[in-house]
């Protein structure tokens, strides 16, 4: 072989092999940039400002939640995502609920977002004795009520979180839509389906309670959750079977529980309760103040002989037995004291001081010695 040959052989040799290094490194580039891309790759920074809400439902934890952080485009990455939770002590310390996330955010920032507070959306908390609407206290402050609540918890604090949903919608869902489509007890029924049109039928079914909301569900798929979560909470209580130990239907002892959380102070829900009981067994109108202010616009302890005397469906001065529909959320100590009510033949009771000292009498004489007390210390004054 000449020795020019060799040299073109040598050539060849050489380009070949740095063909073949270059197509090497190209395939390693490729594969790195691809495993980048598609599975290891992160977003920069806290978010762009585009809210997304995410749930952790009960029983979750963050690693499940990955998949769909990285279909939401919060996360870049469901890989991404995983090691930032691996590697954060705290990743274990997640609670239920719902969290208003941004898209791009890190996966850093995003398990960081996940276990601050301020994150989370606000759990709707219900107390035994609200009422759906607000309450304007004469003289006095405002009493949110559970439509108000839920308006708060889906609006966010500022008031203009995306999806927010506001009083009036809830209302209006509350009066017009079908009773059984919002999960309305079967022993509700009838009562609820009569009063079409008045939100107020609703009051009573939304049991006390703390709830997790969806703040992007819309105001009928929000008070169906809760109503029927509610009608789950007292059906498991056998509230049937309670109702008629005490010659109630379940719908009227829900009612008179609600007369005891708006009537009774602390300690003292059994004692109203026989009261409640004494006065239907007698055949006397219960003449609750609470009755009457249920049907008011601004209330106050004392109610005047005008307001005593107008027609509603709730006052119970000038109606017959229970108002028709429970007047706020009774809780379960209410439910419990219709139950077991206190022993006694009282027939009245007044609180006579801002202490809530509460005198429970059997003759109308001795209650007028009672309201004459409660007028002394002050605390029967109108404030109209």
């Amino acid at each position: 072989m000449s020795t020019a040959q060799t040299s073109l052989g040598r050539t060849r040799g050489v380009a070949v092999l740095i063909v073949s290094i270059l197509l090497i490194l190209g395939a390693v580039v490729y594969i790195g940039v691809a495993r980048s891309t598609s599975s290891g790759s992160d977003f920069n920074g806290d978010g762009n400002g585009v809210e997304k809400i995410v749930e952790i439902p009960e029983g979750s934890n963050l690693t499940a939640l990955g998949p769909t952080l990285e279909e939401l485009g919060v996360v870049r990455s469901n890989r991404a995502f995983q090691t930032a939770v691996m590697a954060n002590p705290d990743a274990d310390n997640i609670k239920p609920g719902f969290y208003r996330l941004q898209e791009k955010m890190s996966a850093k920032s995003a398990v960081a977002a996940l276990l601050d507070p301020a994150t989370q959306v606000e759990m709707l908390k219900i107390p035994g004795g609200q009422t759906l609407n607000d309450v304007r206290v004469v003289g006095g402050d405002v009493r949110f009520g559970i439509f108000s609540s839920i308006a708060r918890v889906t609006c966010g604090e500022d008031g203009k979180a995306e999806g927010c949903i506001h009083v009036d919608e809830l209302k209006e869902v509350a009066a017009q839509a079908d009773a059984s489509e919002l999960g309305v007890p079967e022993w509700a029924l009838g009562q609820v389906g009569a009063r079409v049109g008045d939100p107020k039928r609703l009051e009573g079914l939304i049991a006390p309670g703390e709830y997790v909301v969806d703040p992007h569900a819309d105001a009928k798929a929000i008070l169906t959750d809760l109503i029927t979560r509610s009608t789950s909470t007292y059906n498991a209580t056998d509230i049937v079977g309670r109702a008629k130990a005490i010659g109630l239907s379940p719908y009227e002892l829900l009612i008179a529980a609600s007369l005891v959380e708006r009537e009774a102070p602390a300690g003292e829900f059994d004692k109203v309760a026989r009261v409640i009981l004494n006065r239907l067994d007698s055949s006397m109108r219960l003449e609750f103040d609470s009755t009457v202010n249920y049907g008011l616009e601004s209330v106050e302890v004392a109610t005047g002989d005008s307001d005593r005397q107008r027609e509603t469906p709730w006052n119970t001065y000038a109606k017959d037995g229970l108002p028709d529909t429970p007047i706020a959320s009774p809780s379960e100590e209410a439910i419990r004291a219709m139950e077991n009510p206190a022993e006694g033949d009282w027939l009245f009771f007044v609180t006579i001081d801002k202490d809530g000292t509460t005198l429970f009498t059997n003759t109308f004489d001795e209650h007028q010695e009672a309201v004459q007390r409660a007028y002394e210390s002050g605390i029967l004054d109108s404030q109209r």
